[in-house]
C-alpha cells in the first residue's frame, strides 16, 4: 500500500478503513477484517463516538486485543461533536468525549481527533482550550475537522494553535459538488453554485488533507445515502465505464472508483467502509492504477456530470 502525509505531517496509507459498520459484527469477522487490512498495508482506522453508539470502538479494541496487535502498529482516528438532536463542540464535551473514547478503545492515546460536524454555537477559544488540554495530557496527537467549509476552518484557526491535518468530506463519483463548482466557474449552470467556499482549493492551499467519506455511495438531492453505485442499474453508463477500465487495468470496479479519487492532485485519502475482507482486497488494487486525464474526465461524465 502506498503511503502519504496527512496534513503534510502524519504518515498514513493512501486508503483508510472506516469502522462505522463493525459495531454489530461477530468479533471473529472484525478480527479477520482488521488482519486483512493490516496485511494490505492499511493501518489507518477511522472511528466516531456515534458509530454504533460507541460500540464500534469497543469491538475494534477487543479485536486488536484478541489479535495481539501492538498499539503502535495502528493509527486510530475518531470524531466527536454529534449528540442526540444537536451538535456540541463545547470544551467540556470535547474533553469528556476524548476521555470516553480512550476507555472504549482501550488505549492511552488517539492519533487523530476530528470535530465531526460544525456547531454554529462553537467558540473557537473554547475549542482551543479543549485541544490544548487533551494534547498536553497525551490523549490526542493530532487534530482535524469533518464536514467543515473554508470559513468555518478559518474561524476555528483564528484561535486554535494546533495544525488541522484533515477535513473529512463526502466525495465519490456521484457526489462531486466540491469539484463541480470549480469546473463550472463563471457560468450560469446550477453546478456553479458554490456550497462550501471552494473547500477543495482551500484545503490544497492550506495543506489540509481531504478525506473522502462514502466513496462508493450515492445520495438524493438532500445528500441522504441511498446505496452504492457499483453494479447499480441506476448508473448504467458509469458501470460500463468502470467495467471497461477495470478490464483495461486488470483490477476491480471498486479499484477504479477509488483510483479516480486518488488521481486528483489534492492527494485525497479515501475512507472505505466495507466490512468484507475480499472487497477490501479489491479496493486496495486502486494503488496499482494511475488514470489518464482523459479517463478521469470520462468517468466524471459517465456518472451523470457534464463539462461546460
Amino acid at each position: 500500500m502506498m503511503r502519504m502525509k496527512l496534513g503534510n505531517e502524519l504518515d498514513v496509507p493512501v486508503v483508510g478503513l472506516g469502522c462505522m459498520r463493525i459495531w454489530d459484527k461477530p468479533i471473529s469477522d472484525v478480527e479477520r477484517l482488521i488482519a486483512t487490512s493490516l496485511e494490505l498495508g492499511i493501518d489507518f482506522f477511522d472511528h466516531a463516538d456515534i458509530y454504533g453508539g460507541g460500540r464500534s470502538e469497543e469491538v475494534f479494541a477487543q479485536a486488536l486485543k484478541n489479535l495481539k496487535i501492538p498499539r503502535d502498529k495502528v493509527i486510530i482516528q475518531t470524531k466527536c461533536g454529534i449528540r442526540s438532536g444537536f451538535y456540541d463542540l463545547s470544551k467540556e464535551h470535547i474533553i469528556s468525549s476524548v476521555e470516553n473514547a480512550l476507555k472504549r478503545l482501550d488505549t492511552d492515546y488517539i492519533d487523530v481527533l476530528l470535530l465531526h460536524r460544525p456547531d454554529t454555537l462553537m467558540e473557537p477559544e473554547e475549542i482551543a482550550e479543549a485541544f490544548g488540554y487533551v494534547h498536553s495530557k497525551g490523549y490526542v496527537r493530532y487534530f482535524g475537522v469533518s464536514n467543515f467549509n473554508s470559513m468555518q476552518i478559518e474561524l476555528l484557526s483564528s484561535a486554535v494553535q494546533h495544525k488541522l491535518l484533515t477535513n473529512q468530506l463526502q466525495l465519490s463519483l456521484t457526489n462531486t459538488g466540491m469539484i463541480d463548482s470549480g469546473i463550472f466557474t463563471n457560468t450560469k449552470f446550477h453546478q456553479s453554485i458554490n456550497r462550501d467556499g471552494n473547500v477543495l482549493e482551500y484545503c490544497r492551499l492550506k495543506g489540509i488533507t481531504i478525506q473522502a467519506w462514502s466513496p462508493f455511495q450515492y445520495g438524493n438531492e438532500y445528500g441522504n445515502i441511498q446505496g452504492t453505485f457499483i453494479d447499480n442499474p441506476l448508473f448504467p453508463d458509469l458501470n460500463l465505464k468502470l467495467e471497461y477500465l477495470a478490464q483495461k487495468y486488470s483490477v476491480s470496479k471498486e479499484a477504479i472508483a477509488i483510483a479516480w479519487i486518488l488521481r486528483h492532485p489534492a492527494k485525497i485519502q479515501p475512507i472505505v467502509g466495507t466490512t468484507n475482507p475480499e472487497r477490501l482486497r479489491k479496493i486496495a488494487q486502486a494503488t496499482e492504477v494511475e488514470l489518464t486525464r482523459e479517463e478521469w474526465y470520462s468517468l466524471y461524465i459517465s456518472a451523470g456530470n457534464m463539462i461546460p
